[in-house]
Protein backbone atom coordinates (compact mmCIF):
# COMPACT_ATOMS: atom_id res chain seq x y z
CA UNK A 1 0.00 0.00 0.00
CA UNK A 2 1.95 3.03 -1.01
CA UNK A 3 -0.62 5.09 -2.29
CA UNK A 4 -3.44 7.56 -0.22
CA UNK A 5 -6.64 5.64 -0.20
CA UNK A 6 -9.73 6.77 1.25
CA UNK A 7 -11.58 3.76 2.80
CA UNK A 8 -15.22 3.85 4.00
CA UNK A 9 -16.97 2.02 6.76
CA UNK A 10 -18.26 -1.13 5.89
CA UNK A 11 -22.21 -1.98 5.19
CA UNK A 12 -24.69 -2.04 7.94
CA UNK A 13 -27.17 -4.00 7.48
CA UNK A 14 -28.22 -4.52 10.88
CA UNK A 15 -29.11 -0.92 11.94
CA UNK A 16 -29.38 0.39 8.67
CA UNK A 17 -27.08 3.09 6.18
CA UNK A 18 -28.51 6.39 7.57
CA UNK A 19 -28.38 5.94 11.15
CA UNK A 20 -28.09 9.42 12.58
CA UNK A 21 -27.96 9.49 16.77
CA UNK A 22 -30.09 12.27 18.36
CA UNK A 23 -31.85 10.74 20.88
CA UNK A 24 -31.53 7.55 22.70
CA UNK A 25 -34.68 6.74 20.98
CA UNK A 26 -33.19 6.25 17.62
CA UNK A 27 -31.16 3.21 18.74
CA UNK A 28 -32.91 1.48 21.19
CA UNK A 29 -35.33 -0.57 18.68
CA UNK A 30 -31.19 -1.98 17.97
CA UNK A 31 -31.15 -3.42 21.33
CA UNK A 32 -34.38 -4.47 21.93
CA UNK A 33 -34.08 -6.87 19.01
CA UNK A 34 -31.06 -8.02 20.33
CA UNK A 35 -32.62 -8.59 23.94
CA UNK A 36 -35.57 -10.61 22.35
CA UNK A 37 -34.43 -12.11 19.37
CA UNK A 38 -35.25 -15.83 19.12
CA UNK A 39 -31.45 -17.49 18.75
CA UNK A 40 -32.38 -20.99 18.21
CA UNK A 41 -28.99 -21.81 17.21
CA UNK A 42 -25.35 -21.55 16.77
CA UNK A 43 -25.52 -19.78 13.72
CA UNK A 44 -28.40 -17.72 15.22
CA UNK A 45 -25.35 -16.48 17.92
CA UNK A 46 -23.06 -16.01 15.76
CA UNK A 47 -24.95 -13.68 13.60
CA UNK A 48 -26.51 -12.23 16.78
CA UNK A 49 -22.69 -11.49 17.99
CA UNK A 50 -21.90 -9.76 14.21
CA UNK A 51 -25.12 -7.45 14.92
CA UNK A 52 -24.51 -6.62 18.30
CA UNK A 53 -20.95 -5.87 17.20
CA UNK A 54 -22.18 -3.43 14.43
CA UNK A 55 -24.17 -1.07 16.62
CA UNK A 56 -22.12 -1.11 19.12
CA UNK A 57 -19.24 -0.36 16.27
CA UNK A 58 -21.44 2.38 15.45
CA UNK A 59 -22.11 4.33 19.02
CA UNK A 60 -18.22 3.89 19.27
CA UNK A 61 -17.11 6.12 16.53
CA UNK A 62 -19.97 8.74 17.16
CA UNK A 63 -18.65 8.61 20.68
CA UNK A 64 -15.13 9.08 19.82
CA UNK A 65 -15.71 11.61 17.61
CA UNK A 66 -17.66 13.43 20.43
CA UNK A 67 -14.54 13.32 22.27
CA UNK A 68 -12.06 14.25 19.16
CA UNK A 69 -13.39 17.69 18.42
CA UNK A 70 -13.74 18.55 21.89
CA UNK A 71 -10.19 17.92 22.79
CA UNK A 72 -9.02 19.66 19.71
CA UNK A 73 -10.93 22.74 21.29
CA UNK A 74 -11.82 22.54 24.26
CA UNK A 75 -12.81 26.16 24.46
CA UNK A 76 -16.06 25.40 22.38
CA UNK A 77 -18.96 24.92 24.71
CA UNK A 78 -21.20 23.18 21.50
CA UNK A 79 -18.58 20.98 21.43
CA UNK A 80 -18.28 20.15 25.55
CA UNK A 81 -21.91 19.81 24.69
CA UNK A 82 -22.46 17.62 22.76
CA UNK A 83 -20.25 15.34 24.65
CA UNK A 84 -21.60 15.31 27.76
CA UNK A 85 -24.96 14.59 25.98
CA UNK A 86 -23.53 11.34 25.18
CA UNK A 87 -22.26 11.03 28.49
CA UNK A 88 -25.21 11.45 30.45
CA UNK A 89 -28.08 11.01 27.63
CA UNK A 90 -26.28 7.59 25.66
CA UNK A 91 -24.49 6.10 27.73
CA UNK A 92 -25.89 4.81 30.67
CA UNK A 93 -28.88 3.13 28.99
CA UNK A 94 -25.56 1.42 26.99
CA UNK A 95 -24.40 -0.34 30.55
CA UNK A 96 -27.80 -1.67 31.31
CA UNK A 97 -28.33 -2.95 28.04
CA UNK A 98 -24.67 -3.96 27.96
CA UNK A 99 -24.70 -5.55 30.45
CA UNK A 100 -28.35 -7.75 29.38
CA UNK A 101 -26.51 -8.57 26.24
CA UNK A 102 -23.79 -9.88 28.15
CA UNK A 103 -25.83 -12.14 30.52
CA UNK A 104 -28.08 -13.39 27.00
CA UNK A 105 -24.55 -14.10 25.58
CA UNK A 106 -22.53 -16.11 28.84
CA UNK A 107 -26.19 -17.89 29.01
CA UNK A 108 -26.88 -19.36 25.79
CA UNK A 109 -27.39 -22.69 25.22
CA UNK A 110 -24.90 -22.87 21.89
CA UNK A 111 -22.05 -20.47 23.38
CA UNK A 112 -20.34 -23.77 24.21
CA UNK A 113 -19.81 -24.88 20.89
CA UNK A 114 -18.61 -21.33 20.03
CA UNK A 115 -16.02 -21.14 23.36
CA UNK A 116 -14.47 -24.23 21.62
CA UNK A 117 -12.59 -21.23 19.19
CA UNK A 118 -10.09 -19.77 21.22
CA UNK A 119 -10.81 -16.02 20.11
CA UNK A 120 -14.76 -16.53 21.33
CA UNK A 121 -13.37 -17.74 24.61
CA UNK A 122 -11.12 -14.55 25.22
CA UNK A 123 -14.30 -12.68 24.23
CA UNK A 124 -16.45 -14.61 27.00
CA UNK A 125 -14.09 -14.60 29.48
CA UNK A 126 -14.34 -10.84 29.13
CA UNK A 127 -17.96 -10.85 29.30
CA UNK A 128 -18.48 -12.85 32.74
CA UNK A 129 -15.94 -10.30 34.36
CA UNK A 130 -17.83 -7.41 33.49
CA UNK A 131 -21.11 -9.30 34.44
CA UNK A 132 -19.76 -10.09 37.70
CA UNK A 133 -18.85 -6.31 38.82
CA UNK A 134 -21.76 -4.65 37.03
CA UNK A 135 -24.19 -2.96 39.73
CA UNK A 136 -27.11 -0.62 38.02
CA UNK A 137 -26.60 1.64 40.92
CA UNK A 138 -22.47 2.35 39.50
CA UNK A 139 -24.55 3.40 36.37
CA UNK A 140 -25.20 7.09 37.50
CA UNK A 141 -21.50 7.43 39.34
CA UNK A 142 -19.57 6.44 36.55
CA UNK A 143 -21.67 9.09 34.64
CA UNK A 144 -20.94 12.05 37.26
CA UNK A 145 -17.05 10.22 36.99
CA UNK A 146 -16.88 10.65 33.33
CA UNK A 147 -17.83 14.44 33.52
CA UNK A 148 -15.48 14.96 36.10
CA UNK A 149 -12.51 13.56 34.80
CA UNK A 150 -12.78 15.67 31.81
CA UNK A 151 -12.49 18.76 34.09
CA UNK A 152 -8.82 17.80 34.34
CA UNK A 153 -7.91 18.47 30.56
CA UNK A 154 -10.20 21.57 30.55
CA UNK A 155 -8.02 23.23 33.52
CA UNK A 156 -5.03 22.33 32.25
CA UNK A 157 -5.57 22.64 28.44
CA UNK A 158 -6.36 26.55 29.49
CA UNK A 159 -2.69 26.67 31.17
CA UNK A 160 -0.66 29.26 29.56
CA UNK A 161 2.56 31.03 30.42
CA UNK A 162 4.43 34.60 29.67
CA UNK A 163 7.79 34.70 28.21
CA UNK A 164 9.86 36.37 26.53
CA UNK A 165 10.75 35.83 22.59
CA UNK A 166 13.87 35.03 20.83
CA UNK A 167 13.19 39.05 19.85
CA UNK A 168 13.11 39.40 23.45
CA UNK A 169 9.31 40.64 23.23
CA UNK A 170 7.08 38.97 25.82
CA UNK A 171 4.44 36.34 24.21
CA UNK A 172 2.04 33.98 25.61
CA UNK A 173 2.37 30.42 24.99
CA UNK A 174 1.61 26.91 26.02
CA UNK A 175 3.20 24.86 28.28
CA UNK A 176 4.43 22.32 25.67
CA UNK A 177 6.07 25.36 23.89
CA UNK A 178 7.34 26.25 26.66
CA UNK A 179 8.60 23.25 27.90
CA UNK A 180 10.41 22.75 24.59
CA UNK A 181 13.05 25.61 26.53
CA UNK A 182 14.21 22.93 28.72
CA UNK A 183 16.49 22.49 26.35
CA UNK A 184 17.98 25.75 25.50
CA UNK A 185 21.58 25.86 26.47
CA UNK A 186 20.93 29.29 28.31
CA UNK A 187 20.86 28.01 31.66
CA UNK A 188 18.71 31.05 32.90
CA UNK A 189 16.49 30.65 29.92
CA UNK A 190 15.87 27.17 30.89
CA UNK A 191 15.17 28.14 34.78
CA UNK A 192 13.15 30.72 34.11
CA UNK A 193 10.85 28.73 31.72
CA UNK A 194 10.81 26.24 34.63
CA UNK A 195 9.55 27.99 37.06
CA UNK A 196 7.04 30.16 35.13
CA UNK A 197 5.38 26.21 33.53
CA UNK A 198 5.14 25.46 37.21
CA UNK A 199 4.60 28.39 39.09
CA UNK A 200 0.76 28.34 36.53
CA UNK A 201 1.13 24.78 37.47
CA UNK A 202 1.04 25.66 41.02
CA UNK A 203 -1.94 28.26 41.14
CA UNK A 204 -4.03 25.07 40.26
CA UNK A 205 -2.95 23.09 42.64
CA UNK A 206 -5.83 23.15 45.26
CA UNK A 207 -8.45 22.99 42.23
CA UNK A 208 -6.41 19.86 41.06
CA UNK A 209 -6.05 18.16 44.52
CA UNK A 210 -9.97 18.95 45.43
CA UNK A 211 -11.00 17.46 41.89
CA UNK A 212 -8.74 13.75 43.18
CA UNK A 213 -10.23 13.77 46.55
CA UNK A 214 -13.86 13.68 44.52
CA UNK A 215 -12.63 11.56 42.31
CA UNK A 216 -11.44 8.51 44.56
CA UNK A 217 -14.52 9.18 46.44
CA UNK A 218 -16.60 8.44 43.56
CA UNK A 219 -14.30 5.76 42.14
CA UNK A 220 -14.81 3.98 45.90
CA UNK A 221 -18.10 4.41 46.24
CA UNK A 222 -18.23 2.50 42.92
CA UNK A 223 -15.90 -0.44 44.14
CA UNK A 224 -18.20 -0.85 47.47
CA UNK A 225 -21.29 -1.34 45.45
CA UNK A 226 -19.60 -4.12 43.34
CA UNK A 227 -18.43 -6.02 46.59
CA UNK A 228 -14.66 -4.80 46.51
CA UNK A 229 -12.64 -3.76 48.92
CA UNK A 230 -11.05 -0.56 47.14
CA UNK A 231 -11.35 0.72 43.37
CA UNK A 232 -7.68 -1.19 42.57
CA UNK A 233 -9.36 -3.77 43.03
CA UNK A 234 -12.19 -3.11 40.95
CA UNK A 235 -10.45 -1.54 38.54
CA UNK A 236 -8.28 -4.94 37.84
CA UNK A 237 -11.52 -6.09 37.24
CA UNK A 238 -12.66 -3.86 34.73
CA UNK A 239 -9.87 -3.97 33.06
CA UNK A 240 -9.52 -7.10 32.50
CA UNK A 241 -6.36 -7.98 33.75
CA UNK A 242 -6.59 -12.24 33.75
CA UNK A 243 -3.00 -12.16 33.41
CA UNK A 244 -1.59 -10.89 36.72
CA UNK A 245 -2.40 -9.49 39.64
CA UNK A 246 -1.50 -6.51 42.32
CA UNK A 247 1.26 -8.59 43.91
CA UNK A 248 2.63 -8.55 40.06
CA UNK A 249 2.89 -5.09 39.81
CA UNK A 250 4.59 -4.84 43.26
CA UNK A 251 7.21 -7.13 41.94
CA UNK A 252 7.60 -4.62 38.84
CA UNK A 253 7.95 -2.01 41.52
CA UNK A 254 10.54 -3.73 43.54
CA UNK A 255 12.28 -4.99 39.71
CA UNK A 256 12.53 -1.37 38.14
CA UNK A 257 13.89 -0.15 41.81
CA UNK A 258 16.71 -2.56 42.09
CA UNK A 259 17.32 -3.16 38.23
CA UNK A 260 16.62 0.57 37.12
CA UNK A 261 17.29 2.98 39.14
CA UNK A 262 21.10 2.80 39.99
CA UNK A 263 21.57 3.32 36.37
CA UNK A 264 18.84 6.07 36.88
CA UNK A 265 21.66 7.65 39.42
CA UNK A 266 24.37 6.75 36.61
CA UNK A 267 22.76 8.85 34.20
CA UNK A 268 22.42 11.55 36.64
CA UNK A 269 26.32 11.85 38.02
CA UNK A 270 27.80 12.08 34.45
CA UNK A 271 24.84 14.40 33.77
CA UNK A 272 26.10 16.66 36.28
CA UNK A 273 29.70 15.89 35.87
CA UNK A 274 29.63 16.66 32.29
CA UNK A 275 27.75 20.09 32.83
CA UNK A 276 30.60 21.01 35.27
CA UNK A 277 27.88 21.95 37.87
CA UNK A 278 28.02 22.12 41.19
CA UNK A 279 23.81 21.06 41.54
CA UNK A 280 22.13 19.58 38.79
CA UNK A 281 18.50 20.97 39.15
CA UNK A 282 15.44 20.34 37.48
CA UNK A 283 15.75 22.50 34.68
CA UNK A 284 19.19 20.87 34.11
CA UNK A 285 17.84 17.19 33.42
CA UNK A 286 17.07 17.60 29.43
CA UNK A 287 19.52 19.96 27.98
CA UNK A 288 22.35 18.41 25.90
CA UNK A 289 25.50 18.26 28.12
CA UNK A 290 27.46 19.31 25.68
CA UNK A 291 25.77 22.49 25.53
CA UNK A 292 24.48 21.58 21.97
CA UNK A 293 21.44 23.65 21.07
CA UNK A 294 18.05 20.64 21.25
CA UNK A 295 17.50 18.68 18.61
CA UNK A 296 14.59 20.21 16.00
CA UNK A 297 13.24 17.18 13.80
CA UNK A 298 10.81 18.98 11.98
CA UNK A 299 9.21 22.74 11.70
CA UNK A 300 5.90 22.24 11.49
CA UNK A 301 3.17 19.65 11.85
CA UNK A 302 3.07 18.81 8.01
CA UNK A 303 6.68 17.84 8.20
CA UNK A 304 6.45 15.66 11.15
CA UNK A 305 3.95 14.09 9.33
CA UNK A 306 5.30 13.67 5.97
CA UNK A 307 8.94 12.22 7.53
CA UNK A 308 6.94 9.92 9.41
CA UNK A 309 5.54 8.66 6.44
CA UNK A 310 9.33 8.48 5.20
CA UNK A 311 10.68 6.56 8.32
CA UNK A 312 7.74 3.67 8.15
CA UNK A 313 8.34 3.10 4.17
CA UNK A 314 12.22 2.81 5.03
CA UNK A 315 11.27 0.37 8.37
CA UNK A 316 8.96 -1.88 6.21
CA UNK A 317 9.72 -1.92 2.18
CA UNK A 318 6.52 -2.87 1.43
CA UNK A 319 5.03 0.17 1.74
CA UNK A 320 1.89 -1.42 3.96
CA UNK A 321 3.27 1.11 7.38
CA UNK A 322 3.69 4.12 5.78
CA UNK A 323 0.24 3.55 3.71
CA UNK A 324 -1.70 3.60 6.40
CA UNK A 325 -0.41 7.08 7.59
CA UNK A 326 -0.94 8.02 4.15
CA UNK A 327 -4.59 7.37 4.52
CA UNK A 328 -5.47 9.06 7.60
CA UNK A 329 -3.69 12.18 6.06
CA UNK A 330 -6.01 11.54 3.09
CA UNK A 331 -9.14 11.48 5.90
CA UNK A 332 -8.06 14.18 7.89
CA UNK A 333 -7.32 11.72 10.88
CA UNK A 334 -4.65 14.09 12.15
CA UNK A 335 -4.50 17.12 14.55
CA UNK A 336 -0.58 17.53 15.71
CA UNK A 337 0.19 21.17 16.77
CA UNK A 338 -0.04 22.26 19.47
CA UNK A 339 -2.09 25.57 20.29
CA UNK A 340 -4.17 27.66 23.24
CA UNK A 341 -7.68 25.76 23.91
CA UNK A 342 -6.42 22.21 22.78
CA UNK A 343 -6.66 19.41 25.60
CA UNK A 344 -2.86 18.24 26.58
CA UNK A 345 -1.19 15.03 25.99
CA UNK A 346 -1.70 13.27 22.34
CA UNK A 347 -3.44 9.87 21.79
CA UNK A 348 -4.34 7.39 18.66
CA UNK A 349 -7.95 7.54 18.87
CA UNK A 350 -9.19 4.00 17.39
CA UNK A 351 -12.37 4.43 14.96
CA UNK A 352 -14.35 1.12 15.35
CA UNK A 353 -16.47 1.42 11.99
CA UNK A 354 -14.41 3.05 9.21
CA UNK A 355 -11.34 1.57 11.29
CA UNK A 356 -8.96 4.49 10.36
CA UNK A 357 -8.16 6.50 13.42
CA UNK A 358 -7.27 9.22 14.61
CA UNK A 359 -4.25 10.92 15.85
CA UNK A 360 -4.14 13.88 18.29
CA UNK A 361 -0.82 15.45 20.14
CA UNK A 362 0.45 18.88 20.95
CA UNK A 363 3.78 19.09 18.38
CA UNK A 364 5.95 22.07 18.83
CA UNK A 365 9.39 20.91 17.34
CA UNK A 366 10.96 18.71 19.74
CA UNK A 367 12.28 15.07 19.82
CA UNK A 368 9.79 14.47 22.22
CA UNK A 369 7.34 15.06 19.58
CA UNK A 370 8.57 12.67 16.80
CA UNK A 371 8.64 10.02 19.30
CA UNK A 372 5.24 10.89 20.76
CA UNK A 373 4.30 10.81 16.54
CA UNK A 374 5.67 7.32 16.44
CA UNK A 375 4.52 5.99 19.41
CA UNK A 376 0.68 6.61 17.92
CA UNK A 377 1.58 5.98 14.76
CA UNK A 378 2.92 2.43 16.25
CA UNK A 379 -1.19 2.58 17.93
CA UNK A 380 -2.32 3.42 14.53
CA UNK A 381 -0.66 0.41 12.88
CA UNK A 382 -2.26 -1.46 15.17
CA UNK A 383 -5.79 -0.14 14.23
CA UNK A 384 -5.46 -0.85 11.11
CA UNK A 385 -3.78 -4.54 11.20
CA UNK A 386 -7.24 -5.74 13.28
CA UNK A 387 -9.86 -3.26 11.20
CA UNK A 388 -10.96 -6.50 9.09
CA UNK A 389 -11.77 -8.82 12.05
CA UNK A 390 -15.59 -9.16 12.35
CA UNK A 391 -15.93 -8.58 16.29
CA UNK A 392 -15.73 -5.28 17.89
CA UNK A 393 -14.83 -7.35 21.07
CA UNK A 394 -11.55 -9.08 18.48
CA UNK A 395 -10.35 -5.55 17.50
CA UNK A 396 -10.27 -4.23 21.16
CA UNK A 397 -7.04 -5.64 22.76
CA UNK A 398 -6.22 -4.78 26.75
CA UNK A 399 -3.77 -1.56 27.02
CA UNK A 400 -0.73 -4.16 27.83
CA UNK A 401 -0.68 -5.29 24.18
CA UNK A 402 -1.89 -1.73 22.91
CA UNK A 403 1.13 0.02 24.35
CA UNK A 404 3.46 -2.99 23.19
CA UNK A 405 2.26 -1.71 19.55
CA UNK A 406 3.46 1.96 19.94
CA UNK A 407 6.18 1.64 22.42
CA UNK A 408 7.69 -0.69 20.11
CA UNK A 409 7.16 1.49 17.19
CA UNK A 410 9.29 4.03 19.39
CA UNK A 411 12.56 1.40 18.88
CA UNK A 412 11.65 0.10 15.38
CA UNK A 413 11.57 3.03 13.85
CA UNK A 414 14.43 4.77 15.60
CA UNK A 415 16.81 2.62 13.22
CA UNK A 416 15.51 5.14 10.57
CA UNK A 417 15.54 8.27 12.02
CA UNK A 418 17.88 9.93 9.82
CA UNK A 419 14.74 10.87 7.89
CA UNK A 420 14.67 13.36 10.51
CA UNK A 421 18.54 13.89 10.88
CA UNK A 422 20.66 14.41 7.98
CA UNK A 423 23.63 14.80 10.33
CA UNK A 424 24.66 12.16 11.39
CA UNK A 425 26.16 12.78 14.89
CA UNK A 426 22.19 14.45 15.45
CA UNK A 427 21.18 10.71 14.67
CA UNK A 428 23.52 9.46 17.55
CA UNK A 429 22.32 12.17 19.75
CA UNK A 430 18.66 11.43 19.60
CA UNK A 431 18.92 7.70 19.57
CA UNK A 432 21.07 7.93 22.68
CA UNK A 433 18.49 10.37 24.19
CA UNK A 434 15.68 8.02 23.85
CA UNK A 435 17.43 4.98 25.03
CA UNK A 436 18.60 7.13 28.06
CA UNK A 437 14.57 7.82 28.24
CA UNK A 438 13.80 4.47 28.94
CA UNK A 439 15.91 3.81 31.46
CA UNK A 440 14.08 7.39 33.17
CA UNK A 441 10.70 6.08 31.95
CA UNK A 442 10.45 2.83 33.84
CA UNK A 443 11.22 4.63 37.08
CA UNK A 444 8.60 6.91 36.95
CA UNK A 445 6.17 3.93 35.66
CA UNK A 446 6.40 2.95 38.79
CA UNK A 447 6.17 5.60 41.31
CA UNK A 448 2.72 6.80 39.09
CA UNK A 449 2.14 3.15 39.59
CA UNK A 450 2.54 2.34 42.97
CA UNK A 451 1.26 5.97 44.14
CA UNK A 452 -1.91 4.74 42.52
CA UNK A 453 -2.26 1.47 44.97
CA UNK A 454 -1.75 3.42 47.82
CA UNK A 455 -4.23 6.19 46.66
CA UNK A 456 -6.89 3.98 46.47
CA UNK A 457 -6.11 1.06 49.77
CA UNK A 458 -6.40 4.68 51.35
CA UNK A 459 -9.14 6.62 50.07
CA UNK A 460 -10.06 8.70 53.30
CA UNK A 461 -6.42 9.93 53.49
CA UNK A 462 -5.99 13.54 54.06
CA UNK A 463 -4.38 16.15 51.63
CA UNK A 464 -0.72 16.42 53.94
CA UNK A 465 -0.96 12.18 54.05
CA UNK A 466 -1.29 12.28 49.98
CA UNK A 467 1.66 14.94 49.84
CA UNK A 468 3.92 12.81 52.08
CA UNK A 469 3.41 9.48 50.39
CA UNK A 470 4.04 10.95 47.12
CA UNK A 471 7.06 12.04 48.08
CA UNK A 472 7.65 8.43 49.96
CA UNK A 473 7.63 7.03 46.67
CA UNK A 474 9.15 9.28 44.31
CA UNK A 475 12.40 9.23 46.03
CA UNK A 476 12.14 5.42 45.90
CA UNK A 477 12.31 5.84 41.79
CA UNK A 478 13.94 9.06 41.60
CA UNK A 479 17.35 9.60 41.22
CA UNK A 480 19.69 11.14 44.33
CA UNK A 481 21.68 13.38 42.19
CA UNK A 482 19.34 16.51 41.54
CA UNK A 483 19.29 18.79 43.93
CA UNK A 484 15.22 19.99 44.48
CA UNK A 485 16.11 22.39 47.48
CA UNK A 486 13.82 25.25 47.81
CA UNK A 487 11.40 24.07 44.93
CA UNK A 488 9.50 21.66 47.88
CA UNK A 489 6.23 22.48 47.05
CA UNK A 490 6.47 21.78 42.93
CA UNK A 491 8.29 18.30 44.04
CA UNK A 492 5.29 17.50 46.15
CA UNK A 493 2.35 18.90 43.31
CA UNK A 494 4.47 17.12 40.50
CA UNK A 495 2.33 13.60 40.14
CA UNK A 496 -0.47 16.35 38.88
CA UNK A 497 0.64 16.43 35.41
CA UNK A 498 0.39 12.72 34.98
CA UNK A 499 -2.69 12.64 33.44
CA UNK A 500 -3.58 9.22 33.57
CA UNK A 501 -4.61 9.47 37.59
CA UNK A 502 -7.40 11.83 36.79
CA UNK A 503 -8.86 10.68 33.43
CA UNK A 504 -7.89 6.77 33.39
CA UNK A 505 -7.13 5.59 36.74
CA UNK A 506 -4.99 2.19 36.63
CA UNK A 507 -4.08 2.17 33.37
CA UNK A 508 -0.20 3.52 33.30
CA UNK A 509 1.74 0.24 34.44
CA UNK A 510 0.63 -0.69 30.81
CA UNK A 511 3.10 1.12 29.97
CA UNK A 512 6.14 -0.20 31.81
CA UNK A 513 4.82 -3.85 30.56
CA UNK A 514 4.83 -2.72 27.02
CA UNK A 515 8.20 -1.16 27.68
CA UNK A 516 9.70 -4.28 28.64
CA UNK A 517 8.36 -6.25 25.53
CA UNK A 518 9.23 -2.98 22.87
CA UNK A 519 13.10 -3.97 24.22
CA UNK A 520 12.35 -7.58 23.32
CA UNK A 521 10.97 -6.72 19.86
CA UNK A 522 13.72 -4.33 18.82
CA UNK A 523 16.33 -6.79 20.19
CA UNK A 524 14.49 -9.41 17.92
CA UNK A 525 14.33 -6.71 15.09
CA UNK A 526 18.27 -5.77 15.68
CA UNK A 527 19.24 -9.80 15.13
CA UNK A 528 17.15 -10.36 12.03
CA UNK A 529 14.76 -7.26 11.13
CA UNK A 530 12.78 -9.32 8.57
CA UNK A 531 11.77 -11.96 11.37
CA UNK A 532 11.70 -9.31 14.28
CA UNK A 533 9.09 -7.19 12.11
CA UNK A 534 7.37 -10.12 11.28
CA UNK A 535 6.58 -10.71 14.84
CA UNK A 536 5.59 -7.71 15.24
CA UNK A 537 2.93 -7.62 12.92
CA UNK A 538 1.97 -10.99 13.82
CA UNK A 539 1.15 -10.18 17.33
CA UNK A 540 -0.89 -6.85 16.63
CA UNK A 541 -3.16 -9.04 14.23
CA UNK A 542 -4.45 -10.99 16.45
CA UNK A 543 -6.12 -8.03 17.97
CA UNK A 544 -7.85 -9.57 21.06
CA UNK A 545 -8.30 -13.21 19.67
CA UNK A 546 -6.18 -14.49 22.47
CA UNK A 547 -4.81 -14.12 25.51
CA UNK A 548 -1.45 -11.02 26.62
CA UNK A 549 1.04 -13.92 26.63
CA UNK A 550 0.04 -15.64 24.05
CA UNK A 551 0.01 -12.29 22.36
CA UNK A 552 3.91 -11.34 23.42
CA UNK A 553 4.77 -15.10 22.33
CA UNK A 554 3.57 -14.18 18.84
CA UNK A 555 5.95 -11.12 18.92
CA UNK A 556 8.28 -13.42 20.24
CA UNK A 557 8.82 -12.12 23.94
CA UNK A 558 8.10 -13.19 26.77
CA UNK A 559 5.77 -11.99 29.57
CA UNK A 560 7.74 -11.45 32.32
CA UNK A 561 8.31 -8.68 35.43
CA UNK A 562 10.65 -10.34 36.93
CA UNK A 563 14.09 -8.90 38.25
CA UNK A 564 16.03 -11.47 36.08
CA UNK A 565 14.14 -10.15 32.45
CA UNK A 566 14.33 -6.73 33.61
CA UNK A 567 18.20 -6.37 34.56
CA UNK A 568 18.61 -8.97 31.11
CA UNK A 569 17.16 -6.12 28.89
CA UNK A 570 18.58 -3.34 31.00
CA UNK A 571 22.06 -4.70 29.56
CA UNK A 572 20.74 -4.53 26.24
CA UNK A 573 19.75 -0.88 26.23
CA UNK A 574 23.27 0.24 28.48
CA UNK A 575 25.11 -1.81 25.53
CA UNK A 576 23.21 0.23 22.64
CA UNK A 577 24.17 3.49 24.77
CA UNK A 578 27.79 2.62 25.02
CA UNK A 579 27.98 1.77 21.42
CA UNK A 580 26.54 5.18 20.81
CA UNK A 581 29.15 7.08 22.93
Amino acid sequence: MTTELILSRPARPFIGEEMDLKTWDDVKPFFDDLLHRPLPDTDALRQWLHDRSELESYLSENFAWRYIRMTCDTADPGLVERFNFFVEEIQPHLSTYGNELDLRTVNSPFIDKLITDPKYAVMVRGMKKAIEIFREENIPLQTELQTREREYGATVGAMTVTLPNDAGVTEEITLPKASDRLFDTNRAVREEAWRAIWQRRYQDHEKLDALMTDLITLRHQVAQNAGFANFRDYSFAALGRFDYTPADCFNFHESVAQAVVPLLNELAVERKEAMNLSELRPWDTKVDVHGRPALEPFQTGEELLEKSVQCFDNLDSSGQLSGFLRTMRAMHHLDLESRKGKAPGGYNYPLEEIGVPFIFMNATSSLRDLVTMVHEGGHAIHSFLTRDLPLKAFRNPPMEVAELASMAMELLSMDHWDVFFENPEELRRARLQHLESIIETLPWIATIDKFQHWLYENPTHTITEREQNWLRIYDEFADNVTDWSGLETVKANIWQRQLHLYEVPFYYIEYGIAQLGAIGVWRNYRRDPEAGLQGYINALSLGYQATIPEIYAAANVPFDFSKEHISELMAFVSDEIKKLG
